[in-house]
């Protein structure tokens, strides 16, 4: 009956663990799918902040050039701008130039028709993500115009979504190679001959290489034409490794050979180590020569020296990322970075030892699980982790928000909020685990006892199954005596002993068949007995479930994490939306209409005033004069005003020309500055009666 429950039992067990890792895994494939959906088609990181001729600008004359300034300096190639007359027909140069600071230009042909001209731009902004977008202007007047205004598919598409999915196993990658190293190193250093472990943080470090190769592969493609044909372009390629992302990703690659040394290090000759001094009684080493060697010298200076090692690696291995994203452009550049470094550490360290423990809690052989002393080590050690990466979370989240405004009103503010909240539930998390971890037995006669047992009970199904094969091995058949057989039948015994034999094998292959079935058996049974004693202490179960928890949460973070990295930052997005908020309000000539009443007779009409292209500069204004009853109105004289009260610019007066009965004119009305300008019209309806009437207006 024992026998028969305790498989059982076993499997009970192992399905409930297999199920909460799918759980576990299936809650990873839906945040991917929903990054991944949820994902603008480009992130723009530098923002086009202002353009000559502006957008919807309407020029006299055909300009020589088209300049764009952007939040950010930029990297251009040849048919990055392009500028397309009414038709759709190029007439640019084709050779965009940097006329200093943050500008670049493009010269045009010369004897360009008039009409509307449409200019595209895909540039690459200096945290290395594609900038792609359109706007129009007009020569003389509007016109109609062939060139479809669609956004360009610079990282989206298949491309896009490939190279989205990359940078989040490079970030889990980076997360379980330097976490899982750091937690056997720091915590426990046993857990370098645990071959769960072995492969959680080799894993990583394959993650990490396959990722930043199909990055280095896909990156041209990504910030060019997004074709899935030019994945493999070597041109591309080419281009790729001249430019900051693609230096940052080589030197990625070559720090990571690096990482396989320390890896063959630490799970060969430090594990050994390890292994060796756990052999004596107490588990450590006495410190005696060895042949001539103090083996706890020579363990101390090997874990020196692989701490160092690690550090170094990983420290460029954040670095990577740090001289290619965010932290290299924008305020406070040269100390963004090096925090930059320590928070990607300090997320590592946290995350990555926390998948380490989960793995050895629910993975690790029984008579090499997980000690309390480890666990409360890296309780402290997450800690300390967590304090740097708040630290630098709250700098650089100064460094990319800014304002109160930025962080509620923008996609970077919103999600970085979510980042908070589910940082502050692991936390929660975390401190639940430091209660069991507080609770954790850890007494060594029931350790030694459990070890016993586990060993005792795998030595009692592999000698099980041994005894019963050699038992039914000497089951052989009882041969007849020769003296007793007749002679005359010799030929018939004969035949006899031949099918004897062969039954004997069958039944002699039968019995073997039995015997592996049996200690089959009894290694399940084995098998269960050691889980039973690993979970046989309830306050390791519950650090079990806790972890288990902290991990779900952090595959959560770690893509909302990935979909922050490779979003506008919120502080570029509002100033850009600052710089071209008037352009976007108004997209055509200014017109407002201002009824008014003189007083005398026949002194009521409506005063429309008209201002074209409504930008800083000069314009073209218009004033039609009409009656109550839409017909026009013949007076002695209109003049009109533009006043900007907030900076105490103005009176500005322009007297217009009579052109016709109600209708006034004048070219070249300038306006010094945009701002919310107040215009008023005096109008005149005979040689005593005139009134001025105001309306504020958007210019420029």
């Amino acid at each position: 009956m024992t026998q028969a429950i305790a498989p059982r039992a076993a499997a009970t067990t192992t399905g409930g663990v297999a199920f909460r890792v799918r759980v576990l895994l299936l809650l990873l494939l839906a945040v991917i799918g929903a990054v991944l959906a949820g994902a603008a088609p480009a992130s723009a990181h530098a923002a086009l902040t202002g353009s000559d001729p502006q957008q919807g600008a309407v020029v006299s004359r055909a300009p020589t050039q088209v300049s764009l300034t952007f939040s950010e300096q930029v990297a251009m190639s040849d048919g990055s701008v392009r500028v397309l007359d009414p038709k759709g027909k190029r007439v640019d140069t084709g050779k965009a130039t940097d006329l200093g600071g943050t500008t670049y230009g493009v010269k045009l042909h010369s004897g360009l028709p008039d009409g509307t001209f449409t200019v595209t731009y895909q540039v690459v902004s200096a945290d290395s993500h594609p900038v792609s977008g359109a706007f129009t202007f007009s020569v003389g007047a509007p016109s109609q115009t062939s060139v479809a205004l669609s956004d360009p598919a610079v990282g989206g598409g298949v491309v896009g979504a490939l190279y989205r999915v990359g940078r989040y196993v490079s970030y889990a990658g980076f997360i379980l190679l330097v976490g899982g190293a750091a937690f056997v190193l720091a915590c426990w250093q046993r857990g370098a001959g645990v071959r769960p472990v072995q492969r959680l943080v080799v894993s990583g470090w394959l993650a990490l290489t396959g990722a930043t190769l199909a990055l280095l592969l896909l990156r041209g493609s990504y910030v060019g034409s997004g074709k899935v044909g030019d994945i493999f372009d070597l041109t591309l390629l080419g281009q790729v490794l001249q430019t900051k992302a693609g230096a940052a990703l080589v030197s990625r690659l070559l720090l990571l050979a690096a990482g396989a040394l320390f890896i063959a290090v630490l799970f060969g000759a430090y594990a050994r180590r390890d292994e060796a001094d756990a052999t004596d009684g107490s588990g450590k080493d006495d410190g005696s020569d060895k042949g001539g060697v103090d083996v706890d010298a020579e363990k101390r200076d090997l874990t020196f020296g692989l701490a160092i090692g690690g550090a170094v690696v990983s420290a460029g291995l954040a670095a990577s990322w740090a001289m290619a994203e965010h932290a290299s452009t924008g305020i406070q550049a040269g100390l963004a970075m090096p925090v930059d470094v320590l928070h990607l550490l300090a997320v590592a360290v946290w995350l990555g030892g926390l998948s380490t423990l989960l793995v050895a809690l629910f993975r690790a052989p029984a008579e090499t699980q997980i000690e309390a002393v480890a666990v409360r080590r890296f309780s402290r050690l997450a800690f300390g982790s967590v304090t740097v990466l708040a630290a630098t979370g709250i700098y650089q989240s100064w460094r990319q928000v800014g304002s109160w405004s930025a962080l509620t009103g923008t996609w970077y503010g919103q999600l970085l909020l979510i980042k908070i909240g589910l940082v502050a539930v692991l936390v929660g998390i975390a401190w639940i685990s430091r209660r069991w971890t507080a609770q954790l037995s850890e007494a060594p006669q029931a350790k030694a006892m459990a070890t016993a047992g586990a060993k005792a009970g795998t030595t009692a199904g592999t000698t099980a199954g041994t005894t019963a094969l050699a038992e039914l091995r000497t089951k052989q058949p009882t041969k007849v005596p020769a003296n007793s057989r007749d002679s005359s039948s010799e030929g018939s015994d004969s035949r006899d002993a031949d099918s004897r034999d062969a039954n004997s094998a069958g039944s002699n292959s039968g019995d073997s068949r039995r015997a592996a079935q049996l200690a089959r058996q009894q290694a399940a049974v084995a098998t269960a007995r050691q889980k039973r004693l690993r979970d046989a202490d309830p306050a390791r179960a519950g650090l079990r479930r806790s972890v288990l928890a902290e991990a779900g949460v952090a595959v959560v973070l770690l893509a909302v994490t990935t979909v922050l990295t490779s979003t506008e930052p919120g502080r570029t997005e509002e100033a850009a939306q600052q710089a071209t908020s008037s352009s976007s309000q108004r997209s055509g000539p200014l017109s407002l209409k201002l009824p008014f009443d003189t007083g005398g007779q026949d002194g009521k009409g409506t005063a429309e005033v008209t201002l074209d292209p409504a930008r800083v500069g000069g314009n073209e204004m218009h004033v039609f004069v009409e009656r109550p009853n839409g017909k026009a109105f013949d007076v002695p004289e209109v003049k009109v005003a533009f006043i900007l009260a907030a900076k105490k610019i103005g009176p500005l007066p322009v007297t217009p020309d009579r052109i016709a009965t109600g209708h006034w004119s004048a070219i070249g009305v300038q306006i010094p500055m945009a701002g919310d300008w107040e215009i008023a019209v005096t109008v005149r309806t005979s040689d005593i009666d005139q009134t001025t009437v105001t309306k504020n207006a958007k210019i420029g």
